[in-house]
């Protein structure tokens, strides 16, 4: 098992007060924090929860959410998800953040079914189009919706990207407009395994443009732990 870090208790505090800070001085209300705890130890993370029960965790790859998993916390999968670890963590998160394909949601439909429950996801989008990165490009989103509408063991609730990292001040916040209007297109779909509540938009750099332009949902990493 790899050794993760761990942080001190009052440092998480003083960060977690800071992150509420920004997000109560921008006016928005109902902003979920999830705390991306890539590298971060089970100690930091019983520390955290400690100091906030609301906070959702974020984990970006699987091995780390298996091994530092803990049943009395919610866990989201926020990072790119093989088709072959679906089965892995589908009975430990209550929601899948980057559900960008139709290979991803027949396996998750297939897990899912074997178990007999409902598995929530977020449709990832590339809203910047970048190479590097997954996520459906916007113009791919209604078509994507609609074959996503065909599998009854998938409840889509909203949708997720991350900005580009370059885009700064007007720009960036064109990006989250953008977003916010997909999101808005995405909440008339009419089928009857959707729920479109969330979007999950900004990270430790970008998280108070985003929610200022309609994001409910972030995912914070160094603005919580450190670098």
């Amino acid at each position: 098992m790899q050794k993760w870090l761990t942080m001190d208790i009052e440092k998480l505090k003083n960060n977690l007060a800071s992150v509420k800070k920004a997000i109560t001085d921008s006016g928005m209300n109902g902003v979920q924090i999830i705390a991306a705890s890539k590298t971060q130890s089970t100690e930091t993370i019983d520390q955290l929860m400690s100091l906030d029960k609301s906070i959702t965790l974020g984990e970006n790859r699987v091995q780390e959410l298996v091994e530092k998993f803990n049943p009395n916390y919610n866990w989201h999968f926020i990072g790119q998800l093989q088709s072959n670890k679906v089965k892995q963590i589908i009975d430990k998160v209550v929601l899948i953040h980057s559900l960008d394909r139709l290979s991803l949601a027949q396996e998750i439909e297939a897990q899912a079914k074997k178990r007999d429950k409902i598995v929530s996801a977020l449709i990832e989008i590339n809203i910047g189009s970048e190479l590097s990165k997954g996520g459906i490009e916007p113009n791919e989103l209604i078509e994507f919706a609609k074959q996503l509408s065909e599998f009854p063991h998938i409840k889509i609730e909203g949708i997720m990207s991350v900005a580009p990292a370059y885009l700064s001040g007007e720009k960036l916040d064109d990006c989250f407009k953008k977003l916010y209007g997909l999101f808005l297109e995405t909440k008339v779909i009419k089928a009857q395994n959707f729920d479109i509540k969330m979007l999950s938009a900004g990270m430790t750099h970008d998280f108070i443009p985003a929610i200022k332009n309609g994001a409910n949902m972030v995912r914070l990493g160094r603005v919580l732990f450190g670098d």
